[in-house]
């Protein structure tokens, strides 16, 4: 089933691998095959990875737009995943989810769940900053 896509005027897009901007107009248009798709508004830029929980997301999103590096990828994620689990404890469930869905092939659904692991670490933050 093809995947319809409506764009905003000078919106972003991830199509499989191929960062594609819009025009001054509106678009319409339909994705055939099974590829990676980002828009705009779920893509991390490296410079924007500055928390831990923004470092996994950005490793599963180029995990998911980049299989070429995906084994490069998952070595800098697993290390990474054990130092957050060791620092911030409670995060080892949504961890643990982001995870199994890794291995399970389900990259999208992993950056779903990062995306509520980075909200996790905003309330964490918070709540530090209100405390301290």
């Amino acid at each position: 089933m093809p995947l319809k896509l409506s764009l905003k005027p000078n919106e972003k897009v991830i199509i499989g691998g191929a960062v594609i901007q819009n025009g001054s107009t509106a678009s319409h248009f339909c994705i055939e095959n099974n590829v990676p798709i980002l828009r705009q508004s779920d893509i991390l830029t490296e410079s924007q990875a500055t928390t831990p929980s923004r470092q996994i997301y950005l490793l599963v999103q180029l995990m998911y737009i980049d299989e070429k590096n995906s084994a490069e990828l998952h070595q800098l994620y697993w290390d990474l995943i054990k130092d957050v689990v060791e620092a911030a404890p409670s995060t080892k469930g949504l961890l643990s989810q982001i995870s199994q869905y890794i291995l399970d092939g389900k990259l999208y659904q992993a950056l779903k769940q990062a995306k509520k692991l980075i909200l996790y670490e905003e309330e964490l933050l918070k709540h530090v900053s209100e405390s301290g």
